[in-house]
């Protein structure tokens, strides 16, 4: 639907002006030509934006912890970003037994960080540790299709999975780094933590838990990753991007990613910056509790929910805010996820239709709520706005992404702006079945769409994965229990000596960048 001549513009054009000049003052006030240091000293100097809850793994979910693990640790099996074929990494090979059961001949002469020799018994340590409940991983789902690790010999093993799943190598690739079982075993989460020791092309030399770290090659990597050229990679916690971009522009930083629109704008004009945008796999969504896990509220009732849909304008906010390669997502998914498809009902912006069915709910008048928000507040403001258009006042809560998930999964914050990058897995089941399959961030808890979605994790078939999935979505947006509002892409910014181009998945590879 065209955008041209719609009352949503207005809404959205009053944030522009403060976003552009606050850009334009950033880049005329700080910009003077200062040298960056980071081919002097063979670092680059970049930032996090999110304050990780640990450097292990399993006990973190951002994106951020996400791109350290493929720098410290390395899975069974490697992906290759460009072609999307697999090839192996710990494992040389691996041969599907049955249906349930891989088997995996590993790569010998492959030592950890700390000189601890890698073969089987790192498998089975790991995957035994993290499908414990007792353990108490942060995201289950990563692993909790797999049933055990068997060790046949020193250099061969075999995972049982507790059903068939078809999605086990894209998962092994991206979600299950291999850990040193003797150090593990002795430190646990707390020393991996702290310390982290892996088999990956960069080592951890220090951090500072949250805010700081630093990591030097490994000389001694031999997996199919790119072997670092670059020594060290020396990473800041600076959550404002403002003063990321002033940190830029004074010399202190070498690289950064998720930068605004606008600001990514202003910096294309000055010479000394590489400004390059690319599509990611991640996806905005507003959630809405339809089974009343938070207790009763106007949402369990469908047309509340679709009044949502209707009441937003997420194509100007495309046009307006987010720009680039983003596009507006109808389905509870990634567009090239498999089992993804947007044949499902589509809310197209209609104001007046949304307040029909606020009408029809009960609510001519509108209603007040609480709505929570973790990134990207413009975004979130800019929706709320539109609601308040309709009758829908909302109150914006912003926190924090671990504290709004911890409080989602208690039951609370069901109401809210969240998205979503599937860790880049190209498989619908790393986003729909995470969200809709009873777990305890489903707000929908609907049983129909949870067996579809078993049934599409679970078959070897693809065309009745693609069934089943199909149905599962097409109910999520009859209903309403997700609004999809966007794809995101992502702005990277660094310096001339900088040589490095972005992947679509969303993940920094430092290994991959060089000097110019």
């Amino acid at each position: 639907m065209s955008t041209e001549g719609s009352a949503s513009k207005p809404i959205v054009n009053e944030m522009k002006p403060f976003l552009r000049a606050s850009a334009f003052a950033l880049v005329t006030a700080l910009s003077c030509g200062q040298a960056f240091a980071g081919k002097a000293d063979d670092t680059v100097h970049t930032a996090f934006t999110k304050e990780l809850e640990s450097v292990d793994f399993y006990y973190q979910s951002a994106r951020e912890g996400t791109i350290l693990s493929r720098h410290i640790w390395d899975g069974l099996v490697y992906r290759d970003p460009k072609t999307g074929e697999y090839s192996g990494n710990l494992a040389e090979s691996w041969t599907w037994v049955d249906d349930m059961t891989l088997e995996f001949k590993l790569r010998e002469g492959i030592t950890f960080h700390n000189g601890e020799p890698f073969d089987a018994d790192d498998v089975v340590h790991t995957i035994t540790f993290i499908t414990d409940p007792e353990n108490k991983v942060v995201t289950p789902s990563y692993s909790n299709w797999m049933k055990s690790a068997e060790k046949i010999d020193q250099y061969t093993v075999r995972i049982h999975t507790e059903r068939p799943f078809p999605a086990a190598l894209e998962y092994l690739s991206s979600l299950i780094p291999i850990y040193p079982n003797e150090y593990y075993a002795e430190g646990g989460p707390t020393a991996m933590g702290l310390k982290p020791v892996g088999t990956g092309p960069y080592m951890v030399e220090s951090l500072e838990p949250g805010k700081h770290y630093v990591l030097k090659k490994f000389d001694g990597y031999k997996g199919p990753k790119t072997k670092a050229e670059i020594g060290t990679i020396d990473i800041r916690t600076i959550p404002d991007i403002n003063t990321q971009m002033a940190e830029l522009l004074s010399g202190g930083i070498d690289f950064v990613w998720g930068v605004p629109t606008d600001q990514a704008e202003q910096l294309t004009t000055m010479d000394q910056f590489v400004v390059a945008n690319e599509a990611t796999m991640r996806i905005g969504y507003i959630t809405m509790d339809a089974a009343a896990r938070g207790g009763e509220n106007p949402f369990t009732k469908k047309e509340v929910r679709q009044a949502v849909g209707y009441a937003i304008d997420r194509q100007a906010i495309v046009d307006n805010l987010l720009k680039g390669s983003s596009e507006v997502v109808h389905a509870a998914c990634y567009p090239t996820q498999f089992g993804c498809t947007d044949d499902v009902m589509k809310y197209e912006y209609n104001p007046e239709k949304a307040k029909e069915l606020l009408a029809a709910a009960g609510y001519p008048n509108g209603f007040e709520t609480e709505f929570y928000a973790y990134r990207n507040r413009p975004y979130a403001e800019a929706m709320m706005a539109y609601l308040a258009d309709v009758g829908i006042k909302a109150n914006l809560n912003y926190l924090k992404y671990s504290a709004l998930r911890d409080l989602q999964k208690n039951g609370g914050g069901g109401f809210g702006f969240l998205t979503w990058g599937s860790n880049s897995l190209g498989d619908m089941s790393a986003i729909t079945s995470l969200f809709f399959e009873m777990g305890d961030q489903d707000f929908a808890r609907d049983e129909e769409v949870s067996n579809w979605l078993k049934e599409g994790d679970t078959s070897v078939k693809d065309e009745v994965r693609l069934e089943a999935y199909g149905k599962a979505l097409k109910k999520i947006a009859e209903e309403a229990y997700w609004i999809p509002t966007f794809s995101y892409n992502a702005n990277y910014v660094f310096t001339k000596e900088v040589d490095y181009k972005p992947t679509p998945d969303e993940i920094v590879r430092f290994f991959d960048m060089k000097w110019n």
